[in-house]
């Protein structure tokens, strides 16, 4: 568990923070975090606009001028109600979007001047199709998705970090270790494949977990307003893939 100084001290740099306090500070670094996060988080927008029934093409266009249209207005300053949590601002705009902005696109020079951001539709396309073929809503694939968004993105910086250590061959063989029960862990099968204790296993196995959590706690601050939101948004987070 991260403490509270912990927390403060790297919090006031965090993406949505900035946004949100756009008013207050530097527009370009607000412009600039905002981009960020919409290319980080773009794919659960994606999946909901495909769970509501467009086509892949259609769902494309929507989601890139979507994005456009809102780098180029600040709209965080009108919705104060969303600014603790970029997850539900998002979501919000974006059915706000759909109902009146597309409409009015097509009226209009579409993007606004605004530089489209660099997507990977087709990856997005091929996550999308493996989704089950349920009848869960178009909010619940939502939430999912922003839910294996960021774990996603926290697992590819640890990898990120280990390779520019050297050790990305301990990664490829701990990192499994990640999730499970711990007792099920085939510990004294990777000692030998790594040619290392069992314990020293153990150990590193345990510092990769605090590494994980680390970063995933850092990952989640980027996202919400105060620093007071992060447990409840971890929380949120494995409600949702425990599909509570």
């Amino acid at each position: 568990m991260t403490s509270s100084a912990e927390a403060g001290s790297w919090f006031a740099t965090t993406h949505w923070s900035l946004v949100v306090s756009a008013g207050h500070g530097n527009e370009a670094d607000s412009r600039a975090a905002l981009q960020q996060l919409c290319e980080r988080y773009w794919l659960p927008l994606y999946s909901y606009v495909r769970r509501r029934g467009y086509s892949p093409d259609d769902a494309q266009d929507l989601t890139q001028e979507f994005f456009m249209r809102l780098l180029q207005h600040n709209r965080v300053r009108t919705a104060d109600q969303q600014k603790g949590r970029f997850r539900s601002f998002l979501l919000t705009s974006l059915k706000n979007f759909l109902s009146d902005e597309w409409d009015k696109a097509h009226a209009v020079k579409r993007g606004g001047g605004v530089p489209p951001l660099s997507l990977e539709f087709a990856r997005g396309e091929e996550l999308y199709a493996r989704e089950p073929a349920t009848t869960s809503t178009p909010e619940s694939l939502y939430e999912r998705r922003w839910a294996l968004t960021l774990l996603d993105s926290v697992l590819a910086r640890l990898q990120a970090e280990h390779h520019r250590l050297g050790k990305s061959q301990l990664f490829a063989a701990l990192s499994p270790c990640l999730v499970g029960e711990r007792a099920s862990q085939p510990y004294a099968e990777l000692a030998t494949r790594l040619d290392m204790t069992e314990t020293a296993v153990k150990s590193a196995v345990h510092r990769l977990r605090q590494e994980y959590r680390t970063l995933l706690r850092r990952e989640i601050a980027n996202t919400v307003a105060t620093p007071e939101d992060v447990d409840d948004e971890l929380n949120h987070l494995f409600a949702v893939l425990a599909g509570t």
